[in-house]
């Protein structure tokens, strides 16, 4: 895993020197488990330093109590706002018994003028722990508003994609009941065997144009231009325009064909074209349907994608993840992306927060398309490792320039355009996978291959704050 240098300031360690010239300034104090140091919002509280056990800091985000950091014996907390003078950012509470060193608002401020070493300490880690904290909420906040939108749209596209799917069905069986009352009204124009015959071909050309596979571009022009040719040399006027139905429907020349020894010149224009308007009618229903259903397909995505009104650390499918994602930039992916699924079978679990996950997959994914051009291949790798779950996202692009590998994790830094990147994609995806999930982010790329490497734990250490749920949420 590629070192993080910033967890040195973030989370630095007090040596026995310092934490003994810091203990003339203030008392050992003792928690037991889940009593509370500082609450979010306090005006008044005071600067700790963890002896023994652990202290779990917190933030509401969203109206969710999410996890910042749990600080180790050695580490510190409360120095933003007792610097600033504001009101404490977080909540700091005991995992388990703890004992720390607790140092009040004034003693603090003489440490600071008194030990330069420890003050030295102190502030790198607090500019260091602002950028972060500010980075964490607003890659949150986003996260949040992604969720308020994807209500909005639960809402407000359900409701008439179910009510066009129901309309669609019962335009389906309306044209049903329409074409049987024509073809009674057509008894004396068409005998009993040429009707039949008429029938069947209906038939099949709707059944295949319901599940019609898509044809390629070429083979879709020459088959339209065989047809029209055919209707043309029948007589059939507008061939150019009416072959198209035929070919989505599945009619081959053999089977216009068929109907020609069987009708007169006169009822085979007729009989084609009742056909033609038939499968044109179905054609609108399909389109119909798939389009309402395209919508809540969306509509499902995006709530997915969100966890909208899930709780935030649950059991995740990480190919569900990666499914949501890749449904919601198929906009950049079906022009000319190519994807390959290595999919392990039967893939366990893992506890994590769904939504965040999911923003990694976007951005790796983002940045394999841009690299591309819009165009190559993608290969999503997933396989069990142990007690880790392991996500491969390659790209078949130029890959990343040597002399700048080490720096592509850095905030702000990218190589796209001005306006084209913010440069914090990277880095969010790897505070999400290191910081948030105890997991590793590895990259290694040379010339036609890019690969980005996410290893995550089953099961992180446990929160009292969060506990991993199964949800039961079911989108509609």
């Amino acid at each position: 895993m590629l070192h993080d240098p910033s967890q040195d300031l973030l989370f630095p360690k007090l040596s026995p020197e310092e934490l003994q010239r810091l203990s003339e300034h203030g008392q050992v104090v003792e928690f037991n488990s889940g009593d509370v140091l500082f609450s979010e919002g306090d005006p008044l509280y005071q600067f700790y330093v963890v002896l023994e056990g652990q202290v779990q800091v917190t933030k509401q985000v969203g109206g969710e109590e999410q996890t910042l950091v749990v600080h180790q014996p050695g580490e510190f907390t409360g120095e933003i706002s007792m610097i600033t003078g504001g009101p404490a950012l977080a909540t700091a509470r005991s995992l388990g018994s703890s004992r720390v060193l607790e140092i009040k608002p004034d003693d603090f401020k003489r440490v600071l003028a008194e030990c330069s070493q420890g003050a030295a300490v102190i502030l790198a880690a607090m500019a260091e722990r602002s950028r972060d904290v500010e980075l964490q909420l607003r890659q949150k906040e986003k996260l949040a508003a992604l969720g308020k939108l994807s209500a909005g749209l639960a809402h407000e596209l359900n409701n008439p994609a179910a009510a066009g799917r129901r309309a669609a069905q019962q335009l389906r069986e309306a044209i049903s009941s329409v074409q049987a009352r024509l073809l009674k009204v057509c008894e004396e124009l068409f005998p009993d065997a040429q009707r039949q015959l008429l029938i069947e071909v209906q038939q099949e050309a709707m059944a295949y144009s319901t599940n019609a596979p898509r044809l390629d571009p070429l083979t879709q022009s020459d088959r339209e231009d065989a047809l029209s040719d055919w209707l043309d040399e029948h007589d059939i006027g507008r061939g150019w325009e009416l072959a198209p139905v035929l070919v989505s429907a599945g009619v081959s020349e053999e089977k216009l064909t068929t109907l020609a020894d069987q009708f007169s010149a006169e009822a085979l224009t007729e009989a084609l074209n009742w056909l033609i308007e038939t499968l044109t009618l179905t054609s609108l229903v399909n389109e119909v349907e798939q389009s309402t259903s395209r919508i809540s397909q969306l509509v499902k995505a995006i709530k997915s994608y969100s966890y909208m009104d899930q709780a935030p650390l649950q059991e995740i499918d990480i190919h569900d993840g990666l499914e949501n994602t890749l449904t919601i930039l198929n906009h950049k992916l079906k022009y000319g992306i190519t994807l390959k699924r290595e999919y392990a079978p039967s893939l366990p679990t893992v506890c994590a927060y769904g939504s965040e996950l999911n923003q990694v997959w976007t951005n790796l994914l983002d940045n394999a398309i841009y690299a591309m051009g819009g165009k190559g291949e993608i290969t999503i790798h997933t396989a069990l490792e142990l007690d880790q779950v392991v996500v491969e996202i390659a790209d078949n692009g130029p890959g990343i320039p040597v002399d700048i590998q080490s720096r592509i994790f850095d905030p702000f830094f990218t190589t796209k355009g001005v306006g084209e990147g913010t440069g914090l994609g990277l880095d969010i995806a790897r505070r999400i996978v290191v910081k948030r999930h105890h997991g590793e982010l590895n990259v290694n790329s040379k010339p036609g291959r890019t690969c980005f490497q996410i290893r995550l734990p089953l099961r992180p250490p446990k929160h009292p704050v969060e506990t991993c749920t199964v949800d039961t949420h079911e989108s509609n």
